[in-house]
């Protein structure tokens, strides 16, 4: 067992994986000789290659692309772009070709392909970098995403992203990359798809990916020191949804709190909000509440920005109301 940093799983990961696999490449901008605008690639390139850890221009749809192709023909390109914001430039060759072309040629050709992207706030980078977008990529079919938050699951889920025979979008934050934990030395690849309790509760579940998942995790410290036994559920992967997990988990607490750094409006919480309605719907002692961002384009002031973004109090004053609306209708 290692001690090590966010940023720190993610390069062993990448690293074990080309040693492992010959067919293993890694592909973006400023991979190589920058080792990375993270740094999560240091070391790379003098270790195996440009062969293996190809620089790119700054061209997001066309590296996307190329790696598409390299996927078709049996490699297992691994792409960091740089945001998720600038995923963007690249959405018609994920969406359109990554997600579709399995399905639409009969199974004839495979997109082994890895696309790892941070994304979130709080650094002070204005509104067009500063975005949480996976909803855009877990809509779709076809796609999977993860969304790891500790150096754990970053590492186990990209040994298990890498391995995939499907396109799978590594969502990471910007905010969790210095964060440190234990990481097991000989850490197996994470089940695609499998949401984790990481605190069991029995008065109320909290459902929460990437960052939040770690605000959910303070908040329930924060509420322990009151009585209340928080149960977090941390979801790991958006697409495919363990929907059974959460279901099992609002069966036991009877009331749910959702946490998100995207927009409340059609967002992830919105979905297992939904799911928990067609599962636990009789045992809910009051209404799924949520929590996310602000609605608006994420500010650039630093006081304007920790306002917009969600906190630890957001996330216990949620829970605080939730469980008042259980003991008004008991």
């Amino acid at each position: 067992m290692s001690v090590i940093s966010y940023r720190q799983a993610l390069h062993d990961a990448l690293r074990s994986e080309l040693l492992r696999d010959e067919d293993v490449l890694l592909i973006g901008e400023e991979i190589g000789v920058f080792e990375g605008s993270y740094k999560i690639t240091a070391g790379l390139l003098a270790e195996f290659g440009p062969k293996r850890v190809r620089d790119t221009p700054i061209a997001e749809e066309g590296f996307t692309g190329a790696a598409i192709g390299a996927a078709m023909v049996g490699l297992r390109p691994v792409v960091e772009i740089m945001t998720i914001n600038f995923s963007l430039l690249a959405l018609d060759q994920i969406v359109n070709h990554a997600a579709k072309i399995y399905g639409m040629f009969g199974g004839q050709a495979r997109v082994p392909l890895v696309i790892h992207t941070p994304g979130g706030g709080g650094q002070q980078l204005g509104a067009t970098h500063s975005q949480n977008i996976e909803l855009y990529y877990a809509f779709v079919p076809g796609m999977k995403v993860v969304a790891p938050a500790t150096p754990a699951d970053a590492k186990a889920l990209m040994l298990a992203a890498i391995r995939d025979d499907d396109p799978v979008l590594v969502l990471e934050n910007l905010a969790l990359y210095n964060t440190t934990g234990e990481v097991p030395d000989d850490i197996a690849p994470a089940e695609i798809g499998r949401a984790a309790v990481t605190r069991e509760g029995t008065d109320i579940t909290v459902v929460a990916y990437s960052r939040m998942a770690v605000v959910a995790l303070q908040a329930a410290d924060v509420l322990a020191a009151e009585g209340v036994q928080v149960e977090v559920v941390d979801l790991r992967s958006l697409r495919p949804l363990d929907r059974d997990t959460i279901v099992a988990s609002v069966k036991k607490t009877n009331c749910a709190v959702t946490l998100e750094d995207d927009w409340l409006t059609y967002g992830i919480g919105a979905e297992i909000a939904a799911t928990i309605s067609d599962g636990a719907f009789d045992w809910l002692d009051a209404p799924v509440r949520r929590v996310a961002m602000a609605e608006v384009p994420m500010p650039y002031a630093k006081s304007l920005e920790a306002a917009a973004l969600p906190s630890v109090d957001d996330a216990v004053a949620a829970i605080r109301e939730t469980l008042d609306a259980v003991a008004r209708r008991r």
